[in-house]
């Protein structure tokens, strides 16, 4: 979601305009002068304003200067008519984005603006948060979260987001950096289960040469590469016990040593971390710290799973439509009310990770401009079937997906010798997911 200004004297169109971006996911705040454009912009921190070139009072040249000399990533894009068309390029020189003639197709202006999204998700990931961009949903819930976000952010305060696998845990994490005052400082993540034990401590601290097997060469660790800004630290739960130890006095004492250095080096780094697992019964069960899990649940939030919130469905639903039209060139704009129906009857085990998947496999395989039922995958669809006794003793569309999906558990049980965290990863499912269908289809490993 992208929030937007559209300026325009004529009330009607300005109104229009707004009403198609909102359908579209974004969030639009209308002005009819160049003085209501200045309060909302003093008011507001907007991605991009859409702005008319003949204004009453004043051009929209001078919107383009207060737009940019609030913020200068803002991305302006000038609406004119054919006979301003120098001027709309006079523009572009001193820091628009691009132009569009009028009469004004909202199909058009909508490619300009997610076009321009797109350059500005790489100029961004050229500094630290790598294009990821936050999404506000409609639901309460993601309300709840977008409240909590701008609380927490500008504080110093170490953050826990809770939540299961693709839900979207980063993208909260990312946010928080993005409010914070430490924006323009580095923004470094590490995935804390793909971590190897007996690397972990010189991939946070670093090392110098020659203080184990394999240190060729001196290597900077995380804590130095994102001092004065944010680490991120994802699946925390999987961080082995003797290295939450190490992590805890690096927090605590602001001061790190590289392995095979005295040398202590002082860093600022503001700790968040991401979990799908309860890491307070983790304590209780004694495989994580209860001082380390004490010092970094300063604040909380936890993020619903999709299933907890399908009014936030179709918001995603159609940014992850306009994302994959731009990735494979495709030219998809809207949902049949049959595909809507059939997204919203669905669980999302697999959550807005899951959701996004769909999206861009349904939008590869269709042909028209609307999205229909028949390029969803079958998992999706084969409640419109018609329900018919099996004939014959066959098994039904359901009892052969669960029938595989079990046969699958087991066959990678088997492969990673019944441990259960390296099965949920294989099978790209939280842990807790997996003990759901483990007594769902009644496999008992004990």
């Amino acid at each position: 979601m992208a929030r937007i200004l559209v300026v325009d004297d004529d009330s009607t169109f300005c109104l229009m305009l707004k009403t198609f971006l909102t359908k579209h996911g974004h969030k639009v705040t209308e002005a009819f002068s160049f003085e209501e454009a200045y309060k909302a912009i003093q008011a507001n921190l907007f991605d991009v304003v859409l702005t008319d070139f003949r204004l009453p009072e004043k051009s929209g040249m001078e919107v383009l200067a207060e737009a940019k000399r609030k913020n200068k990533n803002t991305i302006v894009v000038v609406m004119t008519g054919y006979g301003d068309i120098r001027m709309a390029v006079k523009a572009i020189k001193q820091g628009a984005h691009d132009y569009v003639t009028k009469p004004v197709n909202p199909d058009e202006i909508l490619a300009t603006i997610q076009n321009a999204l797109g350059v500005a998700g790489n100029q961004t990931a050229q500094t630290d948060t790598d294009g990821y961009t936050y999404i506000e949903g409609k639901s309460k819930h993601s309300k709840e979260v977008a409240r909590y976000i701008s609380i927490v952010a500008p504080t110093n305060l170490s953050v826990i987001i809770q939540g299961d696998s693709g839900t979207g845990k980063e993208f909260v994490a990312r946010q928080i950096h993005r409010e914070s005052k430490r924006s323009g400082k580095p923004f470094v993540a590490i995935d804390c289960g793909a971590l190897p034990r007996e690397l972990a401590a010189s991939e946070f601290f670093g090392h110098i040469k020659g203080s184990f097997t394999g240190a060729i060469a001196d290597k900077v660790g995380q804590f130095e590469v994102a001092n004065g800004g944010t680490l991120f630290l994802d699946e925390i739960g999987n961080l082995p016990y003797d290295v939450q130890v190490n992590l805890l006095r690096a927090i605590q004492e602001r001061k790190i040593k590289r392995i095979g250095s005295s040398k202590e080096i002082p860093v600022d780094v503001r700790i968040i971390v991401a979990t799908n697992e309860d890491l307070l019964e983790m304590v209780n069960r004694g495989s994580f710290r209860e001082d380390l899990y004490h010092r970094l649940n300063e604040f909380t939030i936890r993020v619903a799973p999709l299933a907890e919130r399908k009014d936030d469905l179709m918001v995603y639903a159609q940014w992850f439509l306009n994302q994959a039209n731009r990735e494979l060139s495709k030219n998809v704009t809207d949902f049949s009310p049959q595909t809507i129906e059939a997204l919203h009857r669905y669980s999302w085990p697999g959550n807005l990770r899951e959701l996004k998947n769909v999206i861009r496999r349904a939008v590869l395989l269709e042909q028209a401009t609307t999205l229909n039922i028949e390029s969803l995958p079958p998992e999706l669809v084969s409640g419109d079937a018609i329900t018919k006794e099996p004939a014959n003793g066959a098994d039904s569309l359901k009892n052969i997906k669960e029938k595989a999906e079990q046969e699958l558990i087991i066959s990678t049980l088997e492969k990673v010798k019944y441990n259960k965290t390296r099965a949920a990863k294989l099978l790209n499912i939280d842990r807790k997911t997996l003990y759901n269908k483990l007594k769902h289809y009644g496999i008992d490993l004990e």
